[in-house]
């Protein structure tokens, strides 16, 4: 995953010419520095990720709604704020969704450029959809790319429901995630349709922060299908078009590369918003990365104050993260 910035080869030039020039220097003081140094750094970072937590804290205090943080920085340091809790993922699970889709073409020797026919029934008149939008007539036949860039790059619940209705359900969804990837803190059983027509099942789809951003890990670092699908879904994730104002607003202008995904629920009963998510992975310039997950649930916030939370969350990281470089 790690991307070879300019500036982190030069950095690896200066290294290899300062070993060089000291190819004669005692070894003895060196190796007892480098010893010292390995048991210094893991009391550094841990007290680096208790002040990193602290901040978190303080920028969460006294907000009308239960959130939920999970870091993973350069794929190790993990920081996690209320993950004990169920939140609704409202439309993260599209990511969830996008990999089960590969999954289930690579097993079935499908091309995302498979095309799937749409009929006007499934095109729904009362949910967010910007492909219903485009072609309101449906009888059309669009390719599974396609399809997917609706539902990762702009959120598509028509779009989301169509590829369940191809690939097996949230069912089949929800058991790539648990038995391939071997996740337990989640759960998928409602379509968006089914969400919009009772709220109440938008909580049956439900994550911890921290097993979220653990799959998009895996998405990152491990083989999960070949290239064609899994580097489809991560080069989408970064063109998302969604939440500009959560978790990428403190990053634009800064050089760094987010990839996301949002979700946004309704307000329920008691007229509080019962979802409010972004969750993603960030590239800096340095060689440096992270994996962010935030989750709001039942907030009593403004809409507009809900997604500021998120987007002083994701400054709170990106500002950690570049000050505490120990390359």
């Amino acid at each position: 995953m790690g991307k070879d910035f300019p500036r982190t080869r030069q950095k690896n030039n200066i290294i290899n010419q300062k070993q060089a020039r000291m190819t004669h220097v005692n070894i003895a003081p060196r190796k007892l520095f480098f010893i010292l140094f390995l048991l210094v750094l893991p009391v550094v970072i841990k007290a680096e990720q208790k002040e990193l937590e602290e901040q978190l804290r303080k920028v969460i205090a006294n907000k009308k709604a239960q959130i939920g943080i999970a870091v993973i920085i350069n794929s190790k340091d993990t920081i996690t704020i209320n993950n004990d809790a169920r939140y609704p993922m409202m439309s993260v699970f599209k990511l969830h969704q996008a990999l089960a889709v590969a999954d289930y073409c690579e097993k079935k020797g499908l091309s995302f450029d498979t095309p799937i026919y749409i009929r006007k029934a499934d095109l729904k008149t009362d949910t967010y959809s910007p492909l219903r939008d485009l072609y309101p007539d449906g009888e059309i036949s669009l390719p599974i790319k396609e399809l997917l860039e609706y539902t990762l790059h702009l959120s598509d619940n028509n779009a989301c429901d169509i590829l369940f209705q191809q690939t097996g359900g949230t069912e089949a969804t929800d058991h790539y995630i648990r038995s391939n990837l071997g996740m337990r803190h989640f759960a998928i059983k409602a379509t968006e349709d089914e969400m919009h027509q009772d709220k109440n099942k938008c909580y049956q789809n439900w994550s911890t922060p921290l097993e979220t951003a653990r799959i998009i890990e895996l998405l990152l670092n491990v083989r999960l299908f070949d290239d064609e699908y899994q580097g489809f879904i991560k080069t989408t994730m970064m063109s998302c078009e969604t939440g500009k104002d959560r978790l990428a607003r403190p990053l634009q202008g800064n050089k760094a590369i987010i990839g996301h995904k949002t979700g946004t629920g309704d307000r329920n009963d008691k007229g509080q918003i019962i979802g409010m998510n972004d969750v993603g992975f960030v590239y800096l310039p340095d060689g440096q990365s992270y994996t962010i997950a935030v989750f709001i649930k039942d907030s009593e916030e403004s809409e507009a104050a809900t997604a500021r939370i998120i987007a002083d969350i994701s400054k709170t990281v990106y500002r950690h993260v570049t000050n505490n470089s120990h390359e």
